[in-house]
């Protein structure tokens, strides 16, 4: 067992405005079931807690290939013992041949690695490095596969509006018409790096009608509407690359702002596409976030370093990882390298930074996720950028952790950290990454994916007093060496929660009913209204019916934090059942729920807030 406490550092930095730290935590991280499961590809050891997994689906035909699992450790061996032997050749004035060499590994890193999903109807999208693949969600029993298309380019993040699906592209060795082959010159006008745009309404026929080509290429990006035009839509595009030569698309330039002010770091890409015509797709800005609007400097966020002897090596603010959007709230929340930042969206073509927040132990800000009510951000840390063994007994409990940080008047406040509460073995890659939240009414709950840390479901209610919930996990994919797998996205969706395993497939999972997730709050979760189109990172906001199960889980959640009365209990549910059976509640109990609310404080006074809504609403 580890207990680490979190250090702040040093005050005059805290006093000069560069720190502004999560509050001191100390988290306890042990073994547990998860910790010693048996290896295997197919075959590894699984545990469950309050979570069942339903269906686990292998990847799809030309989606697999034993010899493209990833081996960091092999892939640079063998990248390593080529450039040693081209040395020596130099060193010794000989010419070498290709066929001389030592060979280079047959697949590129994460070749055939599943990525994250999107939602739309009927079906669930799956990017992979290598294309993606479509799956019909509506039938009995498992998903049924229902189309794929082959598009390399890594790493293939996929979204979808309407009949259109979009797809991030970095690699250099993606072509503009999907075709087989790395462009091999340096500088190519068969070169695809940036954001394609699919026709998918004819599944059986999806073609591509757009590729919008970037400096940086295409990372993640969030699709983000126009609230005054419904046939314009915008793509916040984030860039994590090298940049491209100015030689292959002329916009590109690099360096640091200070040598090159054109430099097409320290930007993002925002994209605007006619719906009717999404061909013409095109950058229409490229906005300085990072900047400092009083003085011009365009670098004026988080430089990357240590910030203390004990803190991260962090990265260094230049672009951004990945950007949530809340529409409906006008704002977004920007993982983004060295910082975590909040933008003002209500121009959406002119994003404009309110806020920023660094803390030294977060090594790479990467992703970000709204509590339905927006005052709340959980930003996570993607230390070793997925590929390393990160939740070992050795590793800092702060560090490759979900940082909570809370939002009142446009300002960001780090609260605690949280990371998974089991200790994984050496040979698992693992650290915080994609999730959603799970529409539970009255709590901020949310799914998230570990890579091969599994499956966990916390509950972030109380922004300083995180805990988990329910998890699911397998063993590593070899106990010999690290092969990277796991779960890169796990999003709950209509009431089941589905996973990109990145080695395996897709795993359909179900919660199940616990001392810390009541039967009735699974149903309100089930009475949530499911917008056609779920893209994670265009984050809406959560909607329920008006209904008994709605009205229960509120219910349950006052019993439980004993905020209720026993007899103001007892006679909520008997109306509740009344009104199951069709007698509508009366107002006069809406009026004693909203007067027994007076008396609470935090998030209980905003359940009985909004029980008594919810019973005069009923009332009519």
């Amino acid at each position: 067992m580890k207990t680490l406490t979190r250090s702040l550092l040093c005050s005059t930095l805290i006093a000069a405005g560069v720190l502004a730290p999560a509050h001191a935590q100390l988290q306890v991280i042990e073994a547990d079931e998860r910790s010693s499961l048996s290896p295997g590809l197919e075959d590894a050891g699984q545990a469950a807690w309050n979570m069942e997994l339903v269906h686990a689906l292998p990847m799809p035909d030309g989606f697999f290939d034993p010899d493209a699992m990833f081996d960091p450790a092999a892939f640079g061996a063998a990248m390593r013992a080529r450039q040693e032997a081209q040395e020596a050749a130099e060193d010794a004035g000989d010419d070498i041949s290709e066929d001389e060499l030592p060979p280079l590994p047959r697949y590129v890193p994460l070749a055939l690695a599943n990525t994250d999903i999107a939602f739309s109807g009927d079906h669930m999208f799956v990017g992979n490095y290598h294309g993606f693949n479509v799956y019909d969600i509506t039938v009995d029993g498992a998903p049924e596969l229902a189309a794929s298309v082959v598009c390399t380019g890594g790493q293939n993040d996929v979204s979808v509006h309407g009949d259109l699906l979009f797809m991030s592209v970095e690699h250099n060795r993606a072509r503009l018409d999907c075709s087989a082959g790395d462009p091999m010159e340096e500088v190519s006008a068969e070169r695809f790096r940036g954001i394609r745009i699919f026709d998918i309404s004819d599944l059986s026929n999806i073609r591509q009608v757009g590729a919008v080509q970037t400096c940086r290429g295409s990372h993640t990006h969030t699709l983000v509407p126009d609230p005054s035009d419904p046939g314009r839509l915008y793509i916040y595009n984030s860039a994590t690359s090298s940049v491209r030569a100015g030689d292959e698309l002329g916009i590109c330039s690099d360096g640091e702002p200070e040598d090159n002010p054109e430099t097409a770091r320290y930007s993002i890409d925002v994209i605007e596409v006619d719906l009717d015509d999404p061909g013409s797709a095109s950058i229409v800005n490229r906005p300085r976030i990072f900047g400092d609007v009083e003085t011009g400097e365009i670098a004026a966020l988080w430089r990357g370093g240590r910030a203390g002897v004990a803190s991260q090596r962090t990265a260094s603010t230049n672009h951004c990882h990945d950007i949530t959007v809340y529409p409906e709230l006008g704002i977004a929340a920007g993982a983004c390298s060295g910082n975590g930042i909040l933008l003002d969206i209500s121009d959406p073509a002119n994003p404009a930074r309110i806020d920023e927040l660094f803390d030294p132990d977060m090594a790479y800000w990467h992703s970000a996720t709204f509590n339905n009510t927006g005052d709340t951000v959980l930003f996570t840390d993607e230390w070793g950028g997925g590929i390393g063994a990160r939740c070992t007994a050795d590793s800092p409990a702060n560090w490759g952790a979900n940082l909570i940080a809370t939002l009142e008047g446009g300002q960001l406040e780090g609260q605690s950290f949280f990371k998974l509460p089991s200790i994984q073995g050496e040979t698992e890659n693992c650290v915080a990454h994609n999730g959603n939240l799970v529409p539970v009414p009255g709590r901020d709950i949310m799914v998230q994916a570990w890579y091969q840390g599994g499956i966990s479901v916390i509950d972030f209610t109380d922004p300083r007093n995180v805990f988990e919930i329910a998890y699911f996990d397998r063993g590593p994919i070899s106990e010999e060496t690290l092969i990277v797998g796991g779960h890169w996205s796990v999003y709950w969706h209509e009431g089941k929660i589905y996973g990109a395993e990145i080695a395996r497939g897709v795993d359909v999972l179900e919660l199940r009913a616990s001392e810390h997730l009541s039967e009735a709050e699974l149903a309100a979760a089930m009475r949530a209204v499911t917008p056609e189109t779920a893209n994670v990172q265009t984050q809406t906001r959560i909607v329920w019916e008006d209904h008994p199960d709605v009205a229960r889980a509120y219910l349950v959640q006052l019993e439980r934090s004993e905020a209720i009365e026993a007899d103001l209990a007892a006679t909520v549910m008997s109306a509740l059942d009344r009104w199951e059976a069709g007698r509508t509640p009366g107002r006069r109990l809406a009026d004693q729920v909203s007067a027994a609310g007076d008396e609470a404080e935090g998030v209980d006074a905003r359940r009985f807030a909004e029980l008594a809504s919810l019973l005069r609403r009923a009332a009519g």
